[in-house]
């Protein structure tokens, strides 16, 4: 196969790498790609946000297979792009996608199919209908732009104060634009948060290996949500009788819930889910891949990715195993300074060459130029470590070993990413109970 992927992130580095090593891949390339991924594919130019002139470039190339790694892309249409071409890619029609691009849309959805998901308190688009809907709701409440942030239009707010700061940005600042034009109040869930990932035909699936993802920016959970700082990935997150649970409530039912309104899907599907005394509940839906949390993922991937990726893209998944690592693994992230609100960029980034000899050690490009024999910082998120061993502390080990060799001024990284597998004992019992 002759594979083309859509992104120019660490996500898109570790789907690179994963399907180099696949048997039947001869060619891959990466558009728009990185400083990193251009060691691995080789990198073409493309606005990601021009689905026609991705269609363009993959019939050009003659790929006989697409995958998406960003949100954008399929937000805009670029799988309706493709079926009329006939061109194959990997990712959901346009109107499958606003279960990620609108807020309102996927909450609309989960309360038709009594999926189960939190409370919704409103749907506004002023900050005097917030407040007037606040009034009745019980703290913590979330509060979630309508559109796209990129990760960073959701507050957990515990107060008045904090919230009406938050809705004047977003509504009266509009520093979201046009993604802020709605606004979704609803309940805080209290529990332990999980990312579900499938790869599904439609009608078949696969479950990635289960992983959690680290959204603030600080140690502690503490400072603004991110788009990521780090994830690891083990079997104790998910036991089974939990997974039998989030399957029969959540996965099963929204997959014929798409089918029964005539949504086809192929591709990723995220199920951010928040493990509750009562059971596990949808927080959020994202139709591709997490970044980073394929990063952890995929280091634990012992199948032919390409392949599933292939049978799902033709709806012929059905009879594919997937086989999953049972070791721990680990992505941390290291942020340019000012992440997320204002990114420093044009850093030179040294140490690249002694992190990647630690044994164990995978390095993932993420927001990086090569530029006269230097790499530099072109994004908020750099790089993500990675690693794979028997246990989390083994992996812990050996990121932070190799993060402490690389240096970029002003970069930072949380140092608990892993440490503690959450509750996940306690909660994950209460979800299977409640």
């Amino acid at each position: 196969m002759k594979i083309l992927v859509l992104g120019s992130g660490g996500r898109e580095h570790a789907i690179v790498w994963k399907l180099a090593q696949s048997a039947s891949v001869e060619k891959i390339w990466c558009a728009p790609g990185n400083g990193g991924i251009a060691n691995d594919s080789e990198c073409l130019a493309l606005d990601l946000g021009n689905v026609k002139a991705a269609a363009d470039l993959a019939e050009k190339l003659g790929a006989d297979l697409t995958i998406v790694g960003p949100e954008l892309p399929l937000v805009l249409g670029i799988a309706d792009e493709f079926a009329r071409r006939g061109l194959a890619l990997l990712g959901p029609s346009q109107k499958a996608a606003q279960l990620e691009g609108s807020k309102v849309f996927a909450k609309h959805f989960l309360e038709r199919h009594g999926i189960p998901t939190a409370a919704a308190y409103g749907i506004v688009k002023s900050a005097g209908d917030a407040r007037a809907a606040l009034k009745s709701a019980t703290w913590p409440v979330v509060i979630k732009a309508d559109g796209l942030c990129a990760g960073k239009g959701v507050l957990v707010a515990s107060s008045a104060d904090e919230a009406g700061t938050f809705l004047e940005r977003v509504l009266e600042k509009r520093e979201f634009g046009d993604a802020g034009k709605r606004v979704l109040l609803e309940e805080g869930l209290s529990g332990e948060e999980l990312s579900y990932i499938i790869l599904t035909d439609g009608t078949g699936f696969i479950a990635m290996a289960p992983a959690r993802d680290h959204k603030r920016a600080f140690d502690g959970d503490k400072g603004p949500n991110t788009g990521g700082m780090g994830a690891y990935s083990t079997d104790d997150i998910l036991p089974p009788a939990l997974e039998k649970r989030i399957v029969e409530t959540v996965v099963q039912p929204t997959l014929e819930a798409l089918r029964e309104e005539g949504i086809p899907y192929r591709g990723f599907l995220y199920f951010g889910l928040m493990l509750t005394p009562e059971g596990p509940k949808v927080l959020e839906f994202n139709c591709r891949l997490g970044d980073p949390e394929t990063q952890a993922i995929l280091l634990r991937a012992d199948f032919d990715f390409a392949q599933a990726c292939a049978r799902a893209a033709q709806g012929k998944l059905e009879s594919f195993r997937a086989k999953w690592s049972p070791a721990a693994s680990i992505c941390l992230v290291i942020a340019s300074e000012g992440y997320p609100a204002s990114p420093t960029t044009g850093r030179a980034i040294g140490g690249l060459e002694k992190a990647a000899s630690v044994p164990g050690a995978t390095i993932f490009h993420a927001g990086t130029r090569w530029e006269a024999n230097v790499y530099y910082t072109s994004g908020g998120r750099v790089l993500g470590i990675g690693a794979k061993g028997e246990s989390l502390g083994a992996v812990r080990r050996i990121v932070y070993d190799a993060v402490s060799n690389i240096r970029i001024p002003g970069a930072h990284y949380r140092r608990d990413i892993g440490s503690v597998v959450a509750r996940s004992g306690r909660f994950a019992a209460e979800a299977v109970n409640g």
